[in-house]
């Protein structure tokens, strides 16, 4: 199974923001979206950075409310792990739980395609267990 099955399951809408944004707005549509992290890209349309709950959570914990008032810039994590299309579900969960991210943007052709989030990927790893344990169970009634 790989990421471009998953997109062509779940879509390949993004939820941007610019990194001159304040950290109320992000918060805002990471509200309004019920999604758990925002693609920060620049006037170019290319990945800056990404901006969790985790991370404006962090702020807020540390600074207060003021931190609202922030930009998303000086927040947001700048080193991007991307995925393409072609990396498998494994890959993926590999790539998730060493870096301990929940939230990987894909590309394609040097631009923003898509992005996964570990529960996509749970989803469908469960979905591949139930599809295996049906084949076993035809298999065994079968043989």
């Amino acid at each position: 199974m790989t990421v471009k099955a998953i997109l062509e399951a779940k879509g390949h809408d993004v939820v941007t923001l610019g990194p001159n944004e304040k950290l109320s707005t992000a918060a805002r549509m990471l509200v309004d979206h019920k999604i758990g992290a925002l693609v920060i890209t620049n006037s170019d349309e290319k990945i800056v950075g990404i901006l969790s709950e985790r991370d404006i959570v962090r702020v807020v914990g540390l600074k207060g409310a003021a931190a609202l008032d922030e930009l998303v810039r000086d927040v947001m994590t700048p080193k991007v792990s991307i995925c393409n299309e072609n990396h498998t579900v494994h890959e993926v969960m590999s790539i998730m739980t060493k870096n301990r991210f929940r939230h990987l943007p894909v590309e394609k052709d040097g631009k923003l395609s898509g992005i996964v989030s570990i529960g996509d990927v749970v989803k469908r790893r469960i979905e591949d267990a139930e599809r295996e344990t049906e084949q076993i169970k035809e298999y065994i009634a079968t043989a």
